[in-house]
């Protein structure tokens, strides 16, 4: 009898579940470029915000990361992950809505923004948080940094229209036309979302009490503390995001357009020129992972995604090479942050042991992402106090200081992700 031989696995472009998810991705995220420039455009333009406002809108965008450790603990007992990625799609699309209907009656406040950011950063929190879990059962081990080089390639490809396209729409029509935009992506990615059932269901974790569910919250930071990858890559991750955060996309936009004087559309096309780094960077990801390996290529990343940052103190001169220095600065920054988020993410899910993605992710965001508005505060302290340029280039000195976590922990080590990479056994950890 001959034994059939069994047919390779289609690669994930043919996978209708991987490519729905994909492409709902892709959609909701070009919107949210939009969203990025338009909020503080609102802010900056139309009602007169100084520094330390505008600060505010990124911290709170962030400041509903504080949850995710016990968000992380409720999704991991769930066995439906996809229906909260939905449920966040909707809640954010029904936040956005509100600034254009609010701009028909003439009555759009900073106070507005402010709960708009909050409840879009909480949706936010609830998506990454289950997504985490929802990949592993989307996603085969073996194309792990491949799908992830992916979704972060369409990510930097509505990175690069999404900006240009935002200044265009604000200065045409106004920011909160450009935001009905954002809306509408969202509520896109909730139909496809839908359709991208995993080819395995999650197995939940069993619902316990308050007590166990305090003790599987702690369990979650337990395993990131511990972990030796997971630690570093925490303390690395948050030494950038504290540093970068400092000037955030609000200070960065106040900057353009005070500071260097940029118009909504000029701005939008330096951050569109910019983000063909983020393209070039996700694209390249696999390629250059596969020659210096993954862990060296996570610590280059983490050199080059804030280093260029005190490009953008030196912009000086004509209208044209302002527009050009911020242009580069982000082509450089957005190459750094695919190479080290496309790696560095691919590694922590294969490191993470099954039943504790969610609760590590949720633990891991608490932190990593938590200390955003904490930095985004103190950088409109800092701009008020010393300036914006200065301010740039604190962030760009402290943000280059995450490598040293990483070239300290195993992760320099590891050069290739595959179903055996080890995931070392953390004592007290259910």
């Amino acid at each position: 009898m001959t034994r059939k031989t069994p047919r390779p696995r289609s690669p994930l472009w043919r996978d209708r579940r991987f490519r729905s998810f994909w492409a709902g991705q892709t959609i909701s995220q070009f919107g949210d470029r939009i969203t990025d420039l338009a909020v503080p455009l609102i802010a900056v333009s139309a009602l007169q915000a100084t520094a330390w406002q505008v600060s505010w809108l990124t911290a709170l965008v962030w400041t509903p990361n504080l949850l995710a450790i016990w968000l992380g603990t409720w999704i991991d007992q769930q066995a439906r992950q996809r229906r909260i990625l939905v449920a966040a799609d909707l809640l954010r699309a029904a936040a956005l809505v509100s600034i254009p209907i609010a701009q028909l009656a003439s009555a759009v406040t900073l106070t507005q923004l402010y709960i708009v950011v909050l409840v879009t950063g909480f949706g936010g929190v609830l998506f990454n948080t289950a997504y985490s879990a929802f990949f592993v059962h989307l996603v085969q081990p073996g194309s792990y940094v491949d799908a992830n080089s992916k979704l972060s390639a369409t990510q930097s490809a509505s990175s690069i229209g999404g900006p240009a396209l935002a200044g265009i729409l604000v200065q045409t029509f106004t920011a909160p036309v450009a935001i009905a935009g954002d809306a509408v992506s969202f509520l896109a990615s909730a139909v496809l979302v839908r359709r991208a059932a995993p080819a395995t269901t999650p197995t939940p974790v069993r619902r316990d009490g308050e007590t166990r569910q305090r003790h599987r919250v702690r369990a979650g930071m337990t395993l990131v503390i511990r972990h030796p990858v997971l630690r570093a890559s925490l303390f690395a991750s948050t030494t950038i995001n504290f540093f970068t955060f400092l000037t955030g996309s609000g200070l960065i936009v106040l900057y353009a357009n005070r500071t260097l004087g940029l118009t909504p559309a000029v701005i939008g096309l330096a951050f569109g020129i910019g983000s063909v780094g983020a393209l070039l960077g996700a694209l390249a990801a696999p390629a250059i992972s596969r020659r210096l390996g993954v862990g060296p290529t996570i610590a280059l990343g983490s050199v080059l995604f804030p280093a260029p940052i005190a490009l953008m103190a030196a912009a000086s001169g004509p209208v044209w090479l302002r527009a050009g220095v911020l242009a580069v600065a982000e082509f450089f920054s957005c190459i750094g942050v695919m190479l080290f988020d496309v790696n560095l993410n691919a590694l922590k899910v294969a490191v993470t042991p099954d039943g504790m993605r969610a609760r590590a992710a949720g633990a891991y965001s608490t932190v990593n992402y938590g200390i955003r508005p904490l930095g985004a505060l103190l950088g409109g302290v800092l701009a008020t106090a010393i300036g914006l340029r200065p301010t740039l280039l604190i962030a760009a000195a402290g943000g280059t200081l995450s490598i040293l976590w990483i070239l300290a922990s195993p992760i320099p080590h590891h050069r290739r992700i595959t179903p055996s990479t080890p995931t070392p056994a953390v004592a007290g950890i259910t």
